[in-house]
């Protein structure tokens, strides 16, 4: 299992997808098992990720751990046993947790990105995307939570677990 890191618009997923091809891994995103939860006829709690998502917070861990280990389990028992998780953990204690209860990742594959290039590709990712976190003020509120809550977890696993990417890349 591999957690897959970087901003918002940094180009996890775009990445995830050919590794998945090249590769054989399981891509799971957490924000898309948040977003598919928020979207379930009767979820006690889709408003709450709504709430989250919408103002570029962090859901609770328990929630996000739940749903990321009901993903793993399901592809388990189809055969499947290598695991790219995508966009977390979003914070130090996520990541413990998850090492604790779920897996331990084997590495940290971290997208760096400018900023500047992240904002571009999420601005014109929401001219067509739908999502309720792809205008700007999202997009900004999200920079700040990566930086303040997520960078920390890229220096918690250090040199030795951490894989950086330098993008911008061709996507």
């Amino acid at each position: 299992m591999v957690f897959v890191l970087g901003g918002p618009g940094a180009g996890k997923g775009t990445q995830c997808a050919k590794l998945v091809e090249e590769f054989g891994f399981v891509h799971l995103s957490a924000g898309d098992l948040l977003r598919d939860e928020r979207n379930r006829a009767g979820s006690q709690y889709g408003e709450l990720i709504h709430n989250h998502i919408k103002e570029g917070k962090i859901v609770p861990m328990e929630i996000t751990i739940a749903l990321l280990e009901n993903a793993m389990g399901e592809e388990k028992k189809r055969g499947h046993h290598r695991f790219l998780v995508d966009g977390f953990p979003r914070k130090i204690d996520q990541g413990q947790k998850f090492e604790e209860t779920v897996c331990e990742a084997e590495f940290v594959l971290y997208f760096d990105c400018p900023e500047a290039e992240m904002e571009r590709r999420l601005v014109k990712r929401g001219e067509s995307s739908g999502r309720v976190d792809d205008n700007i003020e999202s997009i900004r509120k999200r920079f700040k939570t990566f930086v303040s809550d997520s960078m920390p977890v890229i220096d918690f696993y250090g040199k030795g677990k951490v894989k950086i990417v330098r993008t911008p890349l061709l996507l």
